[in-house]
């Protein structure tokens, strides 16, 4: 389940913040001592500034600490060529660590309560870490864990 590079589906996703659960992919970054992963939770909203051309890849806007990953629809995202429905944004500043154990408690069944929906090309996957890990967005406890 929690494998660097793993996008998962849950459908709810329930959030950290008490938020309405909803259906989420969750793409696991880096796994820290088997008891803490870290992720981001891709939206399809798009936060990017007006004023920013929105591109493929690393947006990064230090001017107004801002760092977003754009993956259009269009992108094959997966090893098993899977694509995102929609244009996909993964932020910088919304990276966060979710404990192990409890979300095993929460979602204890693949297929059932999650799903494995792929692995993130590797390619795409060192693109997305280099975005973050280069971004003055990044918590820098996250930029040193990446």
């Amino acid at each position: 389940m929690f494998e660097p590079r793993n996008i998962l589906y849950f459908d709810p996703f329930y959030f950290k913040n008490g938020n309405q659960a909803k259906a989420k992919y969750f793409v696991v970054l880096k796994i820290i001592e088997n008891r803490v992963v870290l992720a981001s939770l891709p939206t399809s909203k798009d936060y990017i500034p007006s004023f920013q051309e929105v591109q493929t890849g690393c947006i990064e806007m230090p001017e107004s600490n801002f760092n977003c990953f754009a993956i259009p629809a269009t992108v094959c995202v997966t090893e098993c060529e899977k694509f995102f429905p929609r244009k996909t944004f993964l932020y910088g500043h919304l990276l966060d660590e979710y404990d192990i154990k409890p979300m095993q408690v929460l979602y204890p069944l693949e297929n059932i309560n999650f799903e494995v929906w792929g692995k993130m090309k590797q390619c795409l996957f060192d693109d997305l870490l280099c975005c973050f890990r280069n971004s003055k967005a990044v918590k820098k406890k996250f930029q040193r864990l990446l």
